[in-house]
């Protein structure tokens, strides 16, 4: 009797759309791994497109002629993901660190740093250049 009540939200549930993307491609690739590189050489596409929500804060992005080497960023970044480079007076940006909270961005006094809509980082070496931004 105890499972009464849990009927009406499985009714709900039956109705709702899915909270989560289906899996960007058509058919499912021997290898998603090679399917993704592939995305990133413009040699397939995703179908259908990801659509993004508003305000969608993806992968880091980092001007370092706008920089003028405060460090209010690194000091805020609850992650850590920022390193100051002090030979420089500019940052280092670990992605795969990275929580995407964006504090770092709306700090930043000249504009410097800015959320993207990229949001396919995964990669095998969490130090590839592909996830460190200078």
């Amino acid at each position: 009797m105890a499972s009464l009540p849990m009927i009406p939200e499985l009714l709900r549930q039956l109705f709702r759309e899915p909270a989560t993307n289906v899996f960007p491609a058509k058919y499912l690739p021997p290898s998603v791994t090679e399917f993704l590189k592939k995305v990133g050489r413009g040699e397939a596409a995703i179908h259908p497109p990801v659509a993004l929500p508003p305000a969608f804060r993806g992968k880091i992005t980092y001007d370092p002629e706008g920089c003028i080497g405060c460090n209010l960023c690194a000091k805020v970044c609850p992650a850590h993901a920022i390193e100051p480079v002090p030979e420089t007076k500019r940052i280092r940006i670990y992605v795969s660190q990275c929580i995407f909270c964006s504090q770092c961005t709306d700090i930043c006094p000249k504009g410097s740093l800015r959320m993207t809509e990229e949001f396919l980082l995964a990669d095998e070496d969490r130090y590839s250049d592909n996830l460190i931004v200078e």
